[in-house]
């Protein structure tokens, strides 16, 4: 069955007018619709590299943070958003406690929780 329908839509890559033949039709022709489709899959390969290469510079998952109960300075900089030199900072002030685990410096959660409230 062939479709009488004529609905003038804007091609959604183009954005030149045409003539749609269907109500679901996006893009004016298949060399747009080719266009468009690799622009998306770029997209999607550029935010899942991101994704990955953010997840290997940092090492740690921030889900695994967030259910940790001590937390290691770099932990801490990831956790709240800031730098180190902040933390340690706030460590000099008094502002946030911290214990000494060998000499590993780590700091509770609750003084965090504490500190957000």
């Amino acid at each position: 069955m062939s479709s009488n329908i004529k609905i003038p839509k804007i091609c959604n890559h183009c954005k030149n007018g045409f003539t749609a033949k269907t109500t679901v039709t996006q893009f004016c022709s298949t060399k747009c619709a080719g266009k468009a489709y690799k622009i998306k899959k770029r997209a999607e390969k550029q935010a899942l590299a991101q994704d990955v290469e953010y997840k290997k510079t940092n090492g740690i998952d921030m889900e695994l943070i967030q259910s940790k109960e001590y937390l290691s300075i770099k932990e801490t900089c990831l956790l709240l958003g800031v730098s180190r030199m902040t933390i340690h900072r706030q460590i000099k002030n008094g502002t946030i406690k911290t214990s000494k685990l060998g000499g590993r410096v780590i700091i509770k959660r609750d003084n965090i929780n504490y500190l957000m409230s």
